[in-house]
This record gives C-alpha cells, sequence and structure tokens, in this order.
C-alpha cells in the first residue's frame, strides 16, 4: 500500500489480511498463537469438565438408591469435587488467555492505526474529521478488545456449552436427542435473525459516536470562537441533537434484545425434555439415573442461550469498530515515501515547470506556473488573498503532488527524493503556528530532538525569543499549553522561528511568519534571518515592503497564475498587479512602462 511515511514500531515485520473485518481481526490473532490455543484448549477442558459433573451427579444419586456403604458414596462425591475444581480451575486460565489477548489486539491495532494516520498525506487528513478519527483510535478498538473478551469467550461458550451437554445425552441414550437436537437447529434459525437485524443497529451506532466526538472536539478546539461568537447555548444543543441520535440507537438495540426467542425457547425445551425422559423411564427405557443427568445437562443450555444474547453484540459491535478502522486502514494516500529515492545534501536550486494544482478537481489554485529559483536566492511570493502564494510553496515539500508538471530540486523531480531526506532538509514558517503541549525546549527541538541545550538557547536568541522565554517561571522548561494557547501570537511565531533555525534547512520558507510580531522585534529578528538564510534558499510570503525589498527577486502571483517577475524597482515600473498590492503606502511610484509583461506572464 502506497505510504507517505512509514515507522518501525513493536508490530513491525507483522502483516494483515485486510481484505474483510473477520480476516482482519484473525490475522492480528495469528500472531498470538499461544493466548490462542491457551484459550481454548483451557475452555474445551473446562466445558468437557463441567457437562460431566450432571453425569456424576446422576451417578451419585443411583449410589444411594441402590443404598451403597458410606466409602463408595464418599468417593463418588470426590470425584464430582474433583471434576468441578478441575472446571474451575480450567475456566480461570482461559478466562486469562482471552482478557490477554484482547488487551494485546486493543494495543496492536491503536498502534497499527496511529502509525497508518501518521502516512495518510495532508490531503487525506484535510477530509477528516479530528474527532472521528480519534473515535476510531480509542473507542472502536476498545470494542475491539471487547469482541475478544468477553464477546468471542461467550461465543465459545455458547458454542461448547451446545457440544458438551448434546455429547453426553448422546452418550446417556441417543433418544434423549430429540427434545435438545430440535433446540439447537431452531436456536441456529433465531439467532440469525437477531444478528441480522442487530448488526445494522451497531454500526450505526459506531458511526454516530464518531459523530458526537466530531461534534464535541471541534467546539472544544473552537471554543475562542464560540464564546466570542455567544454560541454555546447552539453548540449544547447540537451536541444533545447528536447524543440523542446516539441514545435512540441503544433503544433500538434494547428492543431487539428484549424481543429475544431462545431464552423463551429454552423453556419449553426443558419441560418437553423432562416429558420425553419420564416416559422412557416409565417404558423402562432408561433408569432414573439418567433422567436426572438428562435434566442437569438440559439446564446447561441455558449458559449458551443466555449468552448468545450478549455475545453476539459484542462480537457485531467489534465487527462494526473494525469495519471503521479498516476504512482507515486501507485508504490510499496521494504521496509515496519513495523509501529508495535519492538521498543527498540538497543545494536548493528549484524550478516549476508547467505546475498546475488544485484542491478539488473542477478547481485550479496555481495554473502553468514556470520559474526557476537559483540555490541560494532570496526569492518573495506577494499576491491578494487567494492567488495561490502559500499553495506555492506547500508544493515544494510534497504537502501535495502538483496534478500537473513537475517540480523539481536540484534538477531531479520531488518525486524521486526519498521523502525524509527532503523535508529534513525543508523548513516551513506558517503564519498558523501549531506547537505542543510541551515544554518550551521540545518544541524548538521538535526537529531535532537530539540537539543540546545551548544549540537550543543559540536558535532561540537568533529569533528573538530568548528573552521572553527566561521571563517564564521555568524557562525552557515551561510546558505551554496545546497549540501554544498561553502564548501571545508574537511569541508563538518567534518560537516557530527558532524550531526553523536549529533544523538548519537548505530551503526555507517563511509564510507571513512575522505578522504578529512588532516592528522593534521583526528588525531584530530580519537582521538574524539576513544571517540565516546566506548560502539558503528562501522563500517568503510577505506584503511588508521592508521584508520584500531586501528579495533578490519578487514573484507576482494573480488568480493562481504567474503575473510577474523580477526586482522590487523593476515590478514597481512595470506591473500594475505588483503596484495595486503596495498602493496603501505612502512612497512614490514610478510611472508604469510595458504592461503587456502582465498579460502574457513572466518565467523569470
Amino acid at each position: 500500500m502506497i505510504s507517505e511515511f512509514t515507522a518501525a514500531s513493536a508490530t513491525s515485520g507483522r502483516t494483515y489480511d485486510t481484505r474483510s473485518p473477520f480476516r482482519w481481526v484473525f490475522s492480528h490473532l495469528r500472531h498470538h498463537p499461544f493466548l490462542v490455543a491457551g484459550a481454548v484448549a483451557f475452555s474445551i477442558t473446562a466445558w468437557s469438565l463441567f457437562g460431566l459433573g450432571p453425569v456424576m451427579i446422576g451417578n451419585v444419586a443411583q449410589v444411594v438408591i441402590d443404598g451403597h456403604s458410606g466409602t463408595t458414596l464418599l468417593v463418588a462425591a470426590a470425584t464430582l469435587l474433583a471434576v468441578l475444581a478441575g472446571d474451575a480451575v480450567a475456566a480461570l486460565c482461559s478466562n486469562t488467555c482471552a482478557v490477554t489477548l484482547g488487551h494485546r489486539l486493543e494495543r496492536d491495532v491503536r498502534d497499527e492505526m496511529y502509525r497508518s494516520l501518521l502516512g495518510k498525506s495532508q490531503t487525506y487528513h484535510n477530509r477528516q474529521r479530528v474527532g472521528d478519527l480519534v473515535a476510531r483510535a480509542t473507542d472502536d478498538t476498545r470494542h475491539l478488545n471487547m469482541m475478544i473478551h468477553p464477546g468471542l469467550l461467550f461465543m465459545s461458550d455458547m458454542v461448547l456449552g451446545f457440544i458438551a451437554p448434546l455429547t453426553y445425552v448422546a452418550l446417556l441414550d441417543p433418544r434423549l436427542l430429540l427434545v435438545p437436537g430440535l433446540f439447537a437447529v431452531a436456536f441456529v434459525f433465531t439467532v440469525r435473525d437477531y444478528t441480522g437485524r442487530l448488526g445494522p443497529v451497531l454500526m450505526e451506532q459506531r458511526t454516530q459516536y464518531g459523530h458526537v466526538t466530531a461534534a464535541a472536539e471541534e467546539a472544544v478546539s473552537g471554543i475562542e470562537l464560540v464564546k466570542a461568537a455567544v454560541r454555546e447555548t447552539w453548540e449544547r444543543k447540537r451536541f444533545h441533537a447528536g447524543a440523542a441520535l446516539f441514545r435512540d440507537l441503544f433503544v433500538r438495540q434494547g428492543r431487539i434484545e428484549a424481543l429475544y426467542v431462545p431464552m423463551l425457547m429454552f423453556g419449553v425445551a426443558v419441560a418437553l425434555a423432562l416429558l420425553h425422559g419420564i416416559t422412557l423411564l416409565r417404558a423402562g427405557g432408561i433408569d432414573l439415573a439418567e433422567l436426572i443427568a438428562l435434566v442437569g445437562l438440559m439446564n446447561l443450555l441455558r449458559i449458551p442461550a443466555f449468552m448468545s444474547a450478549f455475545s453476539f453484540a459484542m462480537v457485531q459491535s467489534g465487527v462494526a469498530g473494525a469495519r471503521r478502522i479498516l476504512s482507515v486502514l486501507t485508504a490510499t494516500t496521494e504521496l509515496d515515501q519513495n523509501t529508495g529515492g535519492r538521498q543527498a545534501a540538497v543545494h536548493g536550486a528549484i524550478a516549476f515547470e508547467g505546475v498546475s494544482f488544485g484542491y478539488q478537481d473542477n478547481q485550479k489554485a496555481l495554473a502553468d506556473i514556470d520559474v526557476l529559483i537559483e540555490a541560494g536566492e532570496t526569492v518573495a511570493i506577494v499576491g491578494q488573498t487567494g492567488s495561490g502564494k502559500t499553495t506555492l510553496t506547500q508544493l515544494v515539500n510534497r504537502t501535495y503532488d502538483p496534478g500537473a508538471g513537475r517540480i523539481t530540486v536540484d534538477g531531479i523531480d520531488l518525486r524521486d527524493w526519498n521523502l525524509t531526506s527532503l523535508r529534513s532538509q525543508i523548513a516551513n514558517i506558517e503564519q498558523d503556528v501549531f506547537l505542543f503541549s510541551r515544554t518550551v525546549a521540545e518544541n524548538i527541538a521538535f526537529a531535532r530532538p537530539d540537539a543540546s541545550r545551548r544549540d537550543i538557547e543559540t536558535a532561540a536568541r537568533a529569533a528573538a525569543a530568548h528573552g521572553f522565554i527566561t521571563g517564564f517561571q521555568d524557562g525552557y522548561d515551561t510546558t505551554i499549553g496545546e497549540r501554544g494557547v498561553t502564548l501571545s501570537g508574537g511569541q508563538r511565531q518567534r518560537l516557530a522561528l527558532a524550531r526553523a533555525f536549529l533544523k538548519d534547512p537548505r530551503i526555507l520558507i517563511l509564510d507571513d511568519s512575522t505578522s504578529a510580531i512588532d516592528s522593534k522585534t521583526e528588525d531584530e529578528i530580519q537582521r538574524a534571518l539576513r544571517t540565516v538564510q546566506r548560502g539558503r534558499t528562501t522563500l517568503i510570503i510577505t506584503h511588508r515592503l521592508s521584508q520584500i525589498r531586501w528579495a533578490d527577486r519578487i514573484l507576482v502571483l494573480a488568480g493562481g497564475r504567474l503575473a510577474a517577475a523580477g526586482t522590487h524597482d523593476e515590478l514597481l515600473a512595470t506591473s500594475t498587479a505588483y503596484r495595486r498590492i503596495f498602493s496603501h503606502y505612502d512612497i512614490e511610484l514610478p510611472p508604469l512602462r510595458a504592461p503587456a509583461a502582465e498579460a502574457t506572464g513572466v518565467a523569470g
């Protein structure tokens, strides 16, 4: 399967069959053969001994009826006690194996899904709701655990709970199989109808749970906007509606389970079996001990009849969860890690050759982009909102692949580079900075976790962040809130700059990365940037004249196309689109000449 990223893990080297939920689950269980064998073997042993109990009770009754000595009765009772004790020990071992197996399955599936999510492309994640993915990785995997224990354990108890009593009844007298045999056949048909009605409801439950979780995650993530817009009541009603639908699905499940027929059939079967046994007893076909054993064995059938109501629900709920998880695991991604691709130091020459791209098939964000950026060159990218500036830079590190044309770095198509090698030499600082709920030092060293504290502090000084960091009570060991909510916008951007400086990239992309920084701090960072960018290819998306002027070249985008390219002075004199960007600045614009250049576009 194509994967943008792969990672070794505790389950690496294992293969799983993803053709169906049952194949996938059992391919997971195949990697724990001793636990599976132990659960099955101990369960068979437990039920064999458990089924033997009523037969021995009948034998003890026969000893009493025949008036044998106390020693004979004591031996029979001791034997019965040993059999029942053996049943208890075997059942305990079976439960232990099943519980361990269920937890290991849950662990392995969570690991597999997390690695799969890391390997999905940005395009895939753009289409997903985070809350729903979290529900699949947490609640759906928990239901897989419950499917093994107690679900499949109950299921095996149900099967063995029929096989063991029916076998002992046949050994007593084959004629006694008439009623329990008919009950077993009727049970199969009623359960088939039961599972057919229950399965779709359980699948809807798992899907609706994902919707409810996604709604809660969105409201909490956007709590600042919710409160600013005074939409708490509306969000509460929205969540309540989703939770009510989730509740209604449980009510539907309860109604289906309430009409479960096998328990009613069991009562009728016990009465008919007793009547059949008494008839044979009066006819001299069986003795009293066999009748007592028959009644005891029929009562054992209550256990599988009762367990089946829960086991099928748990197994089907687990299968529903498996289907949702499989839909993530089997989803193809648009990017390939290309582990065998080029791995080398990047010099930084970037070429766009007839590049077009659209987030949707019928809409193009970029069209026919042709431009060459020399290694070590600083290029500013400007344009009106929606002109494709950010999209253009996101193609450089293969966040997305172009729909047409190609992009090369050092003359080699991006698709031919090893993705890890390529991205490790590119740093992208966006306006919307993402910080983790970790320490300041860990956030700065995210791309270089092995960096020393001295290197981290040097990068922070270069980004003009050392001052405010040391002002925190714990300094670089201060834990910041999720997404950096405890920091100002300028502080977040300076931490992002420090992270990029520490990474020491060959290609540096700055997407309006100083928009939230005051003029004095910006001047400090600009001086640091001029030092850091030496020998590096730098792409800057900005409308700040102070940053644009010291760029070697400027690209002007309009409507997803390259409208013009040149130096600041050249574009002021020749590009209407460029002059329009700076019309609000208090600067003297030179007379416009050669406007035709914009109509044809400039390759640069």
